[in-house]
């Protein structure tokens, strides 16, 4: 899930940038330079809003741009959820399924790699069903 909200960056005495962001509460992080507290943001956005879709708490609704007030800059950033997934959370994890006795003879006389099918098959179909969304 992609979400866009507005982000405080403020210089830091000790150089860089602390990050915040308003309508996350408890959000904060910092950057060395512009570019990296950029990315910083994105990051524990996309973490913080991830771990509330597990929980299945409601996610903040963003305010307006304009509505934020501060002496730092204020700026939009992107955090995608699913991508944040994609490079954080790749633990593997064991399922059970079942499949007719001859297909799995076959398959396994063919050396097939049934994880791998079934990962390559669930990506295909996930990312079939998300380009319809």
């Amino acid at each position: 899930m992609k979400y866009v909200y507005p982000v405080i960056f403020e210089e830091a005495e000790e150089g860089g940038y602390n990050v915040s962001v308003p309508d996350i509460p408890g959000t904060f992080t910092c950057g060395d330079d512009m570019a990296d507290a950029i990315f910083m943001a994105e990051d524990v956005i996309a973490m913080t809003l991830a771990d509330y879709e597990d929980e299945k708490k409601t996610v903040p609704a963003p305010s307006r741009l304009e509505d934020i007030k501060s002496e730092g800059i204020v700026s939009l950033v992107l955090a995608d959820t699913d991508e944040w997934r994609k490079t954080v959370d790749n633990k593997a994890v064991k399922k059970n399924c079942t499949i007719p006795a001859w297909l799995n003879r076959k398959a396994e006389n063919m050396g097939i790699n049934f994880s791998q099918v079934l990962q390559d098959a669930l990506k295909k179909i996930v990312n079939k069903k998300e380009e319809f969304a």
